[in-house]
């Protein structure tokens, strides 16, 4: 049987609080569970982009569950709730969430069973442990087991929100990094030569150039592989996925991309030709 304390909840604001002894002017850090409740509901003012983040807790004790879940919606987060580790990873696989905090010890399953299948599923928010044990062979564990963070119990709610608010910018940024590196690794450019996949255009030198879908889709193989040398053989069997018979087309497709995209095509900068190999894309 686990037992832990638990303190209160902390919030900062400036509204009209009901005690049980009568109405009261709040203005600094409220530790009355009603006062809490009071301040979640009627506080106002500017929100930021929180709202956008969604976190799941998974906690079996419900008092801390629900604790939790008022401060972090107090601050502008979408919450949601699970009772323990199985309830939890439903909850993972049929909604998005962008951070969990989750208990160590629960019925059922446990948060470190569930964070090795979190992490083997593929997902990759930040995940905050929280546990009642102070050893520090419990820290090792939850954070081998692919935990962003630790937090003992007892712990107050300005700790536990400073580490949320800290990992989810983190988070937001290795989100950014990974889109913007997508949306790289789909536009190639050759010196003054911009292919986009995305979008299906092709420019030279910001000029616009109208290119066949199979003529996009040789340019496409050669810029994906800039300085690489493809047989006839080779592009016909990559563009048209089956074997090649003749490769007389890939010759004249070749010759046509090489009209849009170079100067002069006699001399061509880009396209280029290996006698007796095959065609490249030249490096710049």
């Amino acid at each position: 049987m686990k037992s832990f304390y638990y303190t209160k909840l902390v919030v900062y604001c400036k509204v009209q609080v009901w005690y049980g002894t009568g109405r009261q002017e709040v203005q600094g850090y409220v530790l009355h569970d009603e006062g809490l409740r009071n301040c979640s509901e009627n506080i106002k003012g500017e929100r930021t982009n929180m709202e956008t983040y969604h976190i799941l807790i998974v906690e079996d004790d419900k008092e801390i569950r629900e604790g939790i879940e008022i401060y972090l919606k107090n601050q502008g987060y979408s919450v949601s709730q699970a009772a323990d580790g199985i309830e939890g990873l439903q909850r993972i696989e049929s909604e998005e969430f962008h951070l969990a905090i989750v208990d160590i010890m629960m019925p059922r399953m446990d948060g470190i069973t569930m964070m090795m299948k979190v992490r083997e599923k593929g997902y990759e928010f930040p995940v905050i442990m929280l546990s009642a044990k102070s050893e520090e062979v419990d820290k090792i564990m939850g954070l081998n087991m692919g935990a962003d963070d630790y937090v003992t119990k007892p712990f107050t709610t300005m700790e536990l929100l400073a580490r949320v608010n800290s990992h989810l910018r983190r988070y937001q940024r290795y989100l950014d990094a990974v889109t913007e590196q997508e949306t790289h690794d789909r536009v190639h450019v050759i010196g003054g030569l911009e292919l986009n996949e995305d979008t299906v255009e092709v420019t030279v030198d910001g000029n616009p150039v109208r290119l066949t879908p199979i003529e996009f889709k040789i340019l496409l193989l050669l810029m994906k592989n800039p300085g690489r040398v493809f047989s006839a053989d080779e592009i016909y069997e990559r563009v048209w996925n089956e074997q090649a018979i003749s490769t007389n087309t890939i010759m004249v497709h070749v010759r046509k991309i090489r009209e849009k995209i170079e100067i002069n095509p006699n001399d061509p900068k880009y396209l280029k030709v290996v006698w007796g190999v095959g065609y490249k894309i030249e490096k710049q």
